[in-house]
Protein backbone atom coordinates (compact mmCIF):
# COMPACT_ATOMS: atom_id res chain seq x y z
CA UNK A 1 0.00 0.00 0.00
CA UNK A 2 1.26 3.50 -0.78
CA UNK A 3 1.87 5.91 2.07
CA UNK A 4 -1.33 7.49 3.42
CA UNK A 5 -1.84 10.22 5.99
CA UNK A 6 -3.43 9.88 9.40
CA UNK A 7 -4.04 12.35 12.21
CA UNK A 8 -3.44 11.60 15.89
CA UNK A 9 -5.87 13.59 18.03
CA UNK A 10 -6.86 13.77 21.67
CA UNK A 11 -10.05 14.77 23.44
CA UNK A 12 -9.12 15.32 27.09
CA UNK A 13 -6.83 12.27 26.99
CA UNK A 14 -9.22 10.02 25.02
CA UNK A 15 -7.04 9.60 21.93
CA UNK A 16 -7.82 8.64 18.34
CA UNK A 17 -6.38 7.89 14.95
CA UNK A 18 -8.51 10.07 12.67
CA UNK A 19 -8.69 9.35 8.94
CA UNK A 20 -9.86 11.45 6.00
CA UNK A 21 -12.57 9.24 4.49
CA UNK A 22 -11.88 10.71 1.04
CA UNK A 23 -8.54 8.87 0.96
CA UNK A 24 -9.26 6.00 3.37
CA UNK A 25 -12.14 3.78 2.25
CA UNK A 26 -13.89 2.59 5.39
CA UNK A 27 -14.76 -0.80 3.86
CA UNK A 28 -11.04 -1.53 3.54
CA UNK A 29 -10.57 -1.30 7.29
CA UNK A 30 -11.34 -4.63 8.95
CA UNK A 31 -11.76 -4.90 12.73
CA UNK A 32 -8.36 -6.61 12.86
CA UNK A 33 -6.70 -3.75 11.01
CA UNK A 34 -8.32 -1.16 13.28
CA UNK A 35 -7.22 -3.09 16.37
CA UNK A 36 -3.65 -3.28 15.03
CA UNK A 37 -3.44 0.47 14.41
CA UNK A 38 -4.83 1.15 17.90
CA UNK A 39 -2.32 -1.21 19.52
CA UNK A 40 0.03 0.90 21.65
CA UNK A 41 3.03 -1.38 21.04
CA UNK A 42 2.60 -2.54 17.45
CA UNK A 43 0.63 0.38 15.99
CA UNK A 44 0.08 4.08 16.40
CA UNK A 45 -1.81 3.60 19.66
CA UNK A 46 -5.31 4.94 20.29
CA UNK A 47 -8.64 4.39 22.02
CA UNK A 48 -10.36 4.24 18.63
CA UNK A 49 -10.36 5.09 14.92
CA UNK A 50 -12.49 7.88 13.48
CA UNK A 51 -13.39 8.39 9.83
CA UNK A 52 -14.23 11.97 8.79
CA UNK A 53 -15.47 12.93 5.33
CA UNK A 54 -18.25 14.62 3.36
CA UNK A 55 -21.72 13.27 3.94
CA UNK A 56 -23.57 11.80 0.98
CA UNK A 57 -26.57 13.90 2.03
CA UNK A 58 -26.73 17.14 -0.01
CA UNK A 59 -26.81 20.54 1.66
CA UNK A 60 -30.29 21.70 2.57
CA UNK A 61 -31.78 25.15 2.88
CA UNK A 62 -30.58 26.66 6.11
CA UNK A 63 -28.11 23.85 6.74
CA UNK A 64 -24.63 23.34 5.27
CA UNK A 65 -23.50 20.03 3.84
CA UNK A 66 -22.91 17.64 6.70
CA UNK A 67 -19.69 15.95 7.72
CA UNK A 68 -19.93 12.19 8.10
CA UNK A 69 -18.27 10.76 11.22
CA UNK A 70 -17.92 7.02 11.87
CA UNK A 71 -16.32 5.66 15.03
CA UNK A 72 -14.70 2.32 15.87
CA UNK A 73 -13.41 1.19 19.26
CA UNK A 74 -9.86 0.01 19.84
CA UNK A 75 -10.95 -3.62 19.52
CA UNK A 76 -12.35 -2.90 16.05
CA UNK A 77 -16.00 -2.93 17.10
CA UNK A 78 -18.32 -0.23 15.80
CA UNK A 79 -19.94 2.32 18.13
CA UNK A 80 -22.76 4.67 17.21
CA UNK A 81 -21.22 7.67 18.89
CA UNK A 82 -18.27 9.02 20.86
CA UNK A 83 -18.40 12.55 22.25
CA UNK A 84 -14.65 13.10 22.29
CA UNK A 85 -14.35 11.70 18.78
CA UNK A 86 -17.03 14.18 17.68
CA UNK A 87 -15.09 17.07 19.21
CA UNK A 88 -11.95 15.92 17.39
CA UNK A 89 -13.90 15.36 14.16
CA UNK A 90 -15.21 18.93 14.40
CA UNK A 91 -11.72 20.38 14.59
CA UNK A 92 -10.33 18.14 11.83
CA UNK A 93 -13.28 18.78 9.49
CA UNK A 94 -12.54 22.49 9.67
CA UNK A 95 -8.82 21.88 9.17
CA UNK A 96 -9.56 19.79 6.06
CA UNK A 97 -11.87 22.45 4.63
CA UNK A 98 -15.01 20.35 5.02
CA UNK A 99 -16.88 22.74 7.29
CA UNK A 100 -17.14 26.25 8.65
CA UNK A 101 -15.74 26.59 12.18
CA UNK A 102 -18.84 28.37 13.46
CA UNK A 103 -21.25 25.62 12.44
CA UNK A 104 -20.48 21.99 11.74
CA UNK A 105 -23.28 19.50 11.06
CA UNK A 106 -22.20 15.97 11.99
CA UNK A 107 -23.87 12.90 10.57
CA UNK A 108 -23.27 10.11 13.11
CA UNK A 109 -24.77 6.68 13.58
CA UNK A 110 -26.55 8.05 16.65
CA UNK A 111 -28.21 10.82 14.63
CA UNK A 112 -27.53 14.34 13.38
CA UNK A 113 -25.64 16.71 15.67
CA UNK A 114 -24.24 20.19 15.45
CA UNK A 115 -20.89 21.39 16.72
CA UNK A 116 -18.54 24.35 16.46
CA UNK A 117 -14.98 25.37 17.15
CA UNK A 118 -14.33 27.65 20.10
CA UNK A 119 -11.20 29.31 21.45
CA UNK A 120 -7.89 29.43 19.66
CA UNK A 121 -7.02 26.08 18.13
CA UNK A 122 -8.06 23.08 20.24
CA UNK A 123 -11.50 23.39 21.83
CA UNK A 124 -14.90 22.54 20.39
CA UNK A 125 -18.53 22.36 21.51
CA UNK A 126 -21.01 19.64 20.65
CA UNK A 127 -24.78 20.19 20.75
CA UNK A 128 -27.33 17.52 21.63
CA UNK A 129 -30.71 19.13 20.80
CA UNK A 130 -32.42 16.70 23.18
CA UNK A 131 -31.11 14.01 25.49
CA UNK A 132 -32.84 11.50 27.71
CA UNK A 133 -31.98 11.87 31.37
CA UNK A 134 -30.52 8.66 32.85
CA UNK A 135 -33.03 7.04 35.19
CA UNK A 136 -32.33 5.64 38.68
CA UNK A 137 -31.78 1.88 38.70
CA UNK A 138 -31.78 -0.67 41.48
CA UNK A 139 -28.54 -2.63 41.51
CA UNK A 140 -26.52 -4.00 44.44
CA UNK A 141 -24.16 -1.19 45.47
CA UNK A 142 -20.77 -1.76 47.06
CA UNK A 143 -19.06 0.27 49.77
CA UNK A 144 -18.68 3.91 48.84
CA UNK A 145 -21.36 3.88 46.13
CA UNK A 146 -24.34 6.14 46.70
CA UNK A 147 -26.69 5.67 43.72
CA UNK A 148 -26.87 4.32 40.16
CA UNK A 149 -28.42 5.52 36.92
CA UNK A 150 -28.78 4.13 33.40
CA UNK A 151 -29.32 5.95 30.13
CA UNK A 152 -28.21 6.43 26.55
CA UNK A 153 -26.29 9.43 25.30
CA UNK A 154 -25.26 8.19 21.89
CA UNK A 155 -24.25 4.89 23.51
CA UNK A 156 -25.37 3.17 26.75
CA UNK A 157 -24.01 4.58 30.00
CA UNK A 158 -24.25 3.47 33.61
CA UNK A 159 -23.54 6.28 36.10
CA UNK A 160 -22.46 5.39 39.64
CA UNK A 161 -22.32 8.26 42.14
CA UNK A 162 -19.59 7.63 44.72
CA UNK A 163 -18.33 9.32 47.87
CA UNK A 164 -14.62 9.14 46.98
CA UNK A 165 -13.55 8.61 43.39
CA UNK A 166 -9.97 7.72 44.32
CA UNK A 167 -11.02 4.59 46.20
CA UNK A 168 -12.97 3.10 43.27
CA UNK A 169 -11.67 -0.08 41.63
CA UNK A 170 -12.50 1.15 38.14
CA UNK A 171 -10.99 -1.86 36.37
CA UNK A 172 -12.61 -4.54 38.55
CA UNK A 173 -15.94 -2.94 39.40
CA UNK A 174 -16.23 -1.36 35.97
CA UNK A 175 -15.68 -4.64 34.17
CA UNK A 176 -18.22 -6.50 36.29
CA UNK A 177 -20.91 -3.91 35.55
CA UNK A 178 -19.95 -3.55 31.89
CA UNK A 179 -20.75 -7.24 31.34
CA UNK A 180 -23.68 -7.46 33.78
CA UNK A 181 -26.51 -9.37 32.00
CA UNK A 182 -29.06 -6.74 33.03
CA UNK A 183 -27.49 -4.39 30.45
CA UNK A 184 -27.95 -6.80 27.55
CA UNK A 185 -25.51 -8.46 25.18
CA UNK A 186 -23.96 -5.17 24.05
CA UNK A 187 -23.17 -4.16 27.63
CA UNK A 188 -22.63 -0.64 28.88
CA UNK A 189 -20.00 1.99 29.58
CA UNK A 190 -19.54 2.53 33.32
CA UNK A 191 -18.94 6.03 34.69
CA UNK A 192 -18.02 6.68 38.32
CA UNK A 193 -18.61 10.28 39.41
CA UNK A 194 -17.71 11.91 42.71
CA UNK A 195 -17.07 15.35 44.20
CA UNK A 196 -13.98 17.08 42.81
CA UNK A 197 -11.20 17.83 45.26
CA UNK A 198 -10.05 20.99 43.47
CA UNK A 199 -11.59 24.43 43.16
CA UNK A 200 -11.95 24.72 39.38
CA UNK A 201 -14.41 21.83 38.85
CA UNK A 202 -17.55 20.60 40.59
CA UNK A 203 -17.26 16.85 40.02
CA UNK A 204 -14.74 14.34 38.73
CA UNK A 205 -15.37 11.33 36.47
CA UNK A 206 -13.65 8.03 35.78
CA UNK A 207 -14.84 5.68 33.03
CA UNK A 208 -14.56 1.99 32.20
CA UNK A 209 -15.16 2.03 28.46
CA UNK A 210 -16.56 -0.91 26.53
CA UNK A 211 -14.62 -1.70 23.37
CA UNK A 212 -11.45 -0.46 25.03
CA UNK A 213 -12.13 -2.81 27.96
CA UNK A 214 -10.36 -0.68 30.49
CA UNK A 215 -10.24 2.77 32.01
CA UNK A 216 -9.83 5.65 29.60
CA UNK A 217 -8.70 9.16 30.48
CA UNK A 218 -11.97 10.78 29.40
CA UNK A 219 -15.45 10.09 28.07
CA UNK A 220 -17.50 12.89 26.54
CA UNK A 221 -20.90 11.22 26.33
CA UNK A 222 -20.34 9.65 29.75
CA UNK A 223 -19.70 13.13 31.13
CA UNK A 224 -23.02 14.31 29.68
CA UNK A 225 -24.82 11.29 31.17
CA UNK A 226 -23.31 11.99 34.58
CA UNK A 227 -24.13 15.70 34.43
CA UNK A 228 -27.75 15.02 33.51
CA UNK A 229 -28.17 12.39 36.22
CA UNK A 230 -26.68 14.71 38.86
CA UNK A 231 -28.68 17.75 37.75
CA UNK A 232 -31.98 15.85 37.55
CA UNK A 233 -31.39 14.52 41.06
CA UNK A 234 -30.66 17.96 42.47
CA UNK A 235 -26.97 17.30 43.16
CA UNK A 236 -25.82 20.11 40.85
CA UNK A 237 -27.07 22.90 38.64
CA UNK A 238 -26.31 23.49 34.99
CA UNK A 239 -23.83 24.55 33.77
CA UNK A 240 -21.52 22.13 35.54
CA UNK A 241 -17.77 21.56 35.28
CA UNK A 242 -16.57 17.95 35.40
CA UNK A 243 -12.92 16.93 35.54
CA UNK A 244 -11.79 13.98 33.41
CA UNK A 245 -9.18 11.50 34.58
CA UNK A 246 -6.62 13.35 32.44
CA UNK A 247 -7.16 16.43 34.57
CA UNK A 248 -8.82 18.44 31.80
CA UNK A 249 -12.25 19.86 32.50
CA UNK A 250 -15.47 19.60 30.49
CA UNK A 251 -18.28 22.09 30.59
CA UNK A 252 -21.84 20.75 30.29
CA UNK A 253 -24.88 22.99 29.98
CA UNK A 254 -28.55 22.34 29.20
CA UNK A 255 -32.12 22.67 30.39
CA UNK A 256 -33.82 19.91 32.34
CA UNK A 257 -37.44 19.38 31.30
CA UNK A 258 -39.03 16.30 32.84
CA UNK A 259 -37.50 13.11 31.48
CA UNK A 260 -35.38 14.93 28.90
CA UNK A 261 -32.98 17.84 28.59
CA UNK A 262 -32.67 20.18 25.65
CA UNK A 263 -29.91 22.40 24.27
CA UNK A 264 -27.27 20.20 25.89
CA UNK A 265 -23.79 21.47 25.06
CA UNK A 266 -20.55 19.63 25.77
CA UNK A 267 -17.42 21.77 25.64
CA UNK A 268 -14.05 20.03 25.58
CA UNK A 269 -10.79 19.37 23.84
CA UNK A 270 -10.33 18.33 20.20
CA UNK A 271 -6.58 18.75 19.82
CA UNK A 272 -4.37 17.65 16.92
CA UNK A 273 -1.27 16.03 18.43
CA UNK A 274 0.54 15.11 15.22
CA UNK A 275 0.01 13.78 11.71
CA UNK A 276 1.91 10.99 10.02
CA UNK A 277 1.86 8.45 7.22
CA UNK A 278 1.29 4.72 7.13
CA UNK A 279 4.12 3.29 5.08
CA UNK A 280 2.32 -0.05 4.98
CA UNK A 281 -0.52 -1.68 6.87
CA UNK A 282 -1.01 -5.43 6.82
Amino acid sequence: MTASRFYKMTGSGNDFVVLDARTHAMDQWSPERIALVCDRRRGVGADGVVFVGPSEEPAREGRPRAVRMAYFNADGSHANMCGNAALCATRLAVRLGLADPERVVLETDAGWLESRCVGQDWAAELLFPTAEIPIPIEIPLVAGERSAFQGTVGVPHTVIVVADLETVDVAGRGRSLRFDPRFGLAGTNVNFVGPDRGQDADWSLRTYERGVEGETLACGTGTIAAALALAAGGACRMPVRIRSRSGLIYGVSGRIAGATADEVWLCGEGRLVFSGEFAAVE
